[in-house]
């Protein structure tokens, strides 16, 4: 019985994560023989509640990639603080390889205004109204992880507050 409510828990953890496949790519490697196919996918992975994710797989067929790619983002998920408009707190930068994303938080009813992969990102972290540009690189892979580079580094007033050791009523005013 207590085995039937843990495998019931454990379906419903899996149940909470959306997947979302940004990229199937068809790559080569050249061998002795010639060149050896595989597929390389990149997947986001997120709950809409503040946790998200991006992972990459390498297999011989798509569909292993893509099972090697979800638990690679399962691996790699973050909590990223949301305000009560369902926004970032501050506006932020995030960096990966060449690719930058500037991220601002929008007016309430303005939407996900990005592109590409970033976007993928920002809809499955859960975040609704932000504004978001992607610089230099056009690579999705780098643009997605300089997206996570970004979410991870927010911080709410609280965390600001106890670094500075000021109560923080001074951060409003």
């Amino acid at each position: 019985m207590a085995n039937k409510k843990r495998n019931l828990k454990n379906r419903e953890q899996e149940n909470q994560w959306e997947e979302r496949v940004v990229q199937v790519r068809r790559v080569t490697k050249v061998v002795k023989g010639g060149k050896k196919l595989s597929f390389r996918a990149i997947l986001v992975v997120g709950d809409e509640k503040g946790q998200v994710g991006v992972g990459v797989g390498k297999a011989s067929d798509v569909i292993g990639a893509v099972k090697k790619a979800v638990s690679n983002a399962k691996k790699n998920i973050i909590l990223i603080p949301l305000t009560k408009f369902n926004s970032i707190p501050h506006p932020i930068n995030g960096i990966s390889g060449a690719a930058e994303v500037i991220m601002r938080p929008s007016a309430q009813g303005s939407g996900v205004i990005a592109g590409g992969s970033v976007r993928t990102v920002l809809e499955l972290a859960g975040v609704k109204n932000i504004l978001a540009k992607q610089l230099g690189s056009s690579n999705s892979l780098n643009n997605a992880r300089a997206a996570l580079d970004a979410l991870g580094n927010l911080k709410t007033f609280e965390q600001v507050a106890s670094e500075r050791n000021i109560p923080i009523d001074t951060l409003y005013t």
